[in-house]
């Protein structure tokens, strides 16, 4: 299929590297335009701006867009809304809040624009394990660009979420869980590290060892252990743990449905807390953040207090 990408950073950058090996043809554009320069010597088609990218797209035209959720995001749906034709279809794959979606589809509907939202989690993994994907609107659109998805995720890694909202909804929930397991990691090796052993363990053995056949096994331990192999203090990593919405939102949501996530709402408050120290558990998460979305660490300038 032909689509337009919208976005080349971290995430962006990739999934058309990704999506340009599974044989579709993507037009791109960026606000840098050295991004757009070096797709297009990947087999990207380049746009110079928003206007030549939908110029450069067949109808129905396909535009994902894959910026950072909030102001941008509007900015460019808005755009698109007066480029964009009936039957045309917007997928936007960033973080957004899911009643952002819901105000986009409304919109977008009395001109006859189609708009998906699409919760992509993969990190800088992504491009080689693939895009786990949650996707809302409607079900007919859904089943047209799926072969985008398809090519996009591993197998059994993407999912029809529901109605306009429900897979960055979805995505919402997803992140909100990811910062418990974070959490409950870093407190984990906090113990571990302060106990009468900690100095003799090696924090890289310990994580690999609970990946083989532990009830606590992920990916987040496999990240960890390469983390740990690297710096097994993590002494070159500050403690400081951003948060970018999503626990936020979820926490937010629960209140009004009336849900209790103690565990998510301690991990978030965690982060914040995290700002003003330099613990160690903290540093883990640090790590993390870093080793699968390639997220930025400070730099620490001396060794942390544990």
């Amino acid at each position: 299929m032909k689509l337009g990408m919208v976005g080349l950073g971290r995430m962006g950058m990739n999934m058309t590297r990704r999506l340009i090996r599974g044989g579709h043809n993507v037009v791109v554009w960026n606000r840098t335009q050295e991004k757009v320069k070096q797709m297009e010597e990947e087999g990207a088609i380049g746009s110079a701006t928003i206007e030549d990218l939908v110029m450069k797209l067949d109808a129905p035209r396909i535009v994902w867009i894959m910026l950072p959720a909030g102001k941008l995001v509007d900015e460019q749906v808005k755009k698109l809304k007066n480029l964009l034709d009936k039957g045309d279809i917007i997928i936007e794959g960033g973080n957004s809040f899911y009643e952002g979606d819901i105000r986009h589809y409304n919109d977008l509907k009395e001109r006859g624009i189609h708009y998906i939202d699409a919760g992509v989690s993969g990190g800088v993994w992504g491009l080689k394990v693939g895009y786990c994907t949650m996707i809302g609107g409607d079900k007919d659109v859904f089943e047209y660009i799926e072969p985008i998805i398809k090519t996009l995720a591993p197998d059994e890694g993407y999912l029809y979420c529901g109605g306009p909202g429900a897979g960055h909804f979805v995505k919402m929930v997803h992140n909100g869980i990811e910062y418990a397991m974070m959490e409950a990691y870093g407190e984990g090796f906090e113990m571990l590290k302060a106990s009468p052993y900690g100095k003799d363990l090696d924090f890289s053995k310990v994580s690999h060892l609970w990946n083989q056949g532990s009830v606590i096994r992920s990916w987040l331990l496999e990240l960890l252990e390469d983390a740990f192999g690297s710096d097994p203090d993590l002494e070159k990593i500050e403690g400081f743990v951003d948060d970018s919405g999503e626990a936020r939102w979820t926490v937010k949501k629960a209140v009004d449905l009336g849900v209790a996530l103690p565990l998510i709402s301690l991990s978030l408050f965690k982060r914040f807390q995290s700002r003003d120290k330099n613990l160690f558990s903290d540093r883990v998460q640090a790590a993390l953040r870093n080793e699968f979305g390639g997220h930025k660490v400070k730099v620490s300038s001396a060794k942390g207090k544990e």
